[in-house]
């Protein structure tokens, strides 16, 4: 654990230091909690959207196993035409 110090500029604006955005990753649109701990301290944490979460896992999964996302677009058409055909078509 480190310490380090910012500084509050004009409307609250704090900079994180480059070590810290670049050690976690962490660019500009970036969303963050910040948790007052009821002492004077703060517990600042990135919140990562849930949807980049599953869509990178997604990704992973996707990769590990060599889909491409016309392989499922097309999986998904032939699926969609398959239901059609059970449940619609009549003739």
């Amino acid at each position: 654990m480190s310490t380090m110090t910012i500084q509050i500029r004009s409307k609250g604006i704090i900079t994180l230091p480059v070590e810290l955005r670049r050690q976690y990753g962490l660019v500009e649109g970036d969303i963050l909690s910040l948790v007052d701990l009821g002492d004077g301290s703060f517990l600042l944490t990135p919140r990562i959207s849930e949807v980049s979460r599953l869509g990178e896992q997604v990704s992973q999964a996707m990769a590990q196993v060599n889909v491409t996302l016309d392989d499922m677009l097309n999986a998904l058409n032939e699926e969609r035409e398959r239901y059609y055909k059970e449940h619609y078509d009549r003739g």
